[in-house]
């Protein structure tokens, strides 16, 4: 009697990758640093007293666990109803879906159970807006992005990236407290939650996009309109640029309400975004669709331009943190990194 295939056993690290880890990770530092940039303005309002850390970490452990839930299943979902394009694609091949490790049902099941305890999890730790926009993202991802836009639009990534620019205001609204109201839960009472939603959503298209140059076949066999193979790569590369350099205007951010950040923060942050658009956009620019492919297929100015938006991503929010701590001191770090630099390629030179 033969044996079931090693690959076709399911176990814990299965069910938990159906969540998609790695893209949590990423969505998860965007909620947290959203709740962080909601506290230390109210404690700058209060010229620095009163900063209650318990109470802002337990604002962000109820997050996390409400956001990584909901996400996750958001996420499984996109397993179960992309199981028949997953296993023509080298990237997700091996999915625990896609390869039968793990029943269509199975999955279903798994992805209700996250969606509706993280769901329920944000309505009593946090309060009705943040799991309003929770279950939004989950339905938004679902249904119009996974069921339709995917398998139909060119502008899939665009429009669907609605749905992950939504951990922010997830966040920003469990901050805030009961001070909310579901009947208007657009309202957040700033600007702020919802300029960094367009930050995300700005930055979705040139970092999959990417990917996606260099994938482009793959795609295309399994029916998926991604923009590389249907309008070309040269016609996505120039949008990717059109993205990249509104990221660069996203240095404006604080200023549309300088007088909650502070004006020093204010200038300070714009700084730092500028610089780090820049670095951003060069990358982009940089992309060589011609240049060899290595071994592993990708076009290593692509790949490096991919992995190079998760960093900037990151610090984008990271950024605004530090300086709403201190400008001071986030000045003085970015002098020493740039010192840093300066000298390190000097010393390639002269090598």
């Amino acid at each position: 009697m033969s044996e079931t295939p090693p690959s076709n056993q399911a176990n814990l690290s299965d069910w938990f990758r159906l969540m998609k880890p790695g893209v949590l990770a990423l969505l998860q530092v965007t909620a947290m640093c959203a709740i962080l940039i909601h506290d230390l303005i109210i404690w700058n309002a209060a010229n620095r007293t009163g900063f209650d850390i318990m109470a802002t970490l337990e604002t962000m452990g109820v997050v996390f666990v409400g956001g990584y839930l909901t996400a996750g299943g958001a996420h499984t979902f996109n397993n179960v109803f992309d199981r028949d394009i997953d296993p023509q694609m080298k990237r997700t091949e091996n999915r625990a879906i896609a390869r039968g490790a793990i029943t269509p049902i199975g999955g279903l099941v798994w992805a209700l159970i996250l969606s509706v305890s993280g769901t329920l999890w944000l309505i009593h730790f946090a309060n009705e807006v943040a799991a309003f926009w929770a279950a939004f993202s989950i339905l938004f991802y679902v249904f119009i992005y996974t069921l339709w836009l995917k398998r139909t639009s060119v502008q899939n990534i665009v429009i669907g990236g609605i749905a992950g620019a939504t951990p922010p205001l997830v966040g920003w609204a469990a901050a805030m407290g009961d001070s909310l109201s579901i009947a208007n839960p657009f309202d957040l009472g700033s600007v702020l939650p919802w300029l960094m939603f367009v930050l995300i959503f700005l930055w979705t298209p040139p970092h999959f996009w990417a990917l996606a140059l260099y994938r482009s076949q793959q795609y295309k066999d399994a029916g998926i309109p991604m923009m590389p193979w249907v309008k070309g790569a040269q016609r996505t590369m120039i949008e990717m640029r059109v993205y990249a350099l509104l990221l660069i205007g996203i240095a404006a951010m604080p200023w549309l309400n300088p007088s909650e950040v502070g004006e020093l923060a204010a200038y300070v942050y714009t700084l730092i975004a500028l610089v780090l658009g820049i670095w951003y956009n060069q990358t982009v620019i940089s992309i060589d669709l011609y240049e060899p492919r290595d071994e592993d297929g990708r076009i290593p100015s692509a790949a490096h331009s991919f992995f190079i938006s998760l960093g900037y991503l990151a610090l984008m929010y990271i950024s605004m943190v530090f300086v709403l701590i201190s400008p001071e001191l986030t000045v003085l770090c970015l002098v020493l990194v740039m010192i840093r630099i300066v000298t390190g390629q000097s010393k390639q030179t002269v090598a």
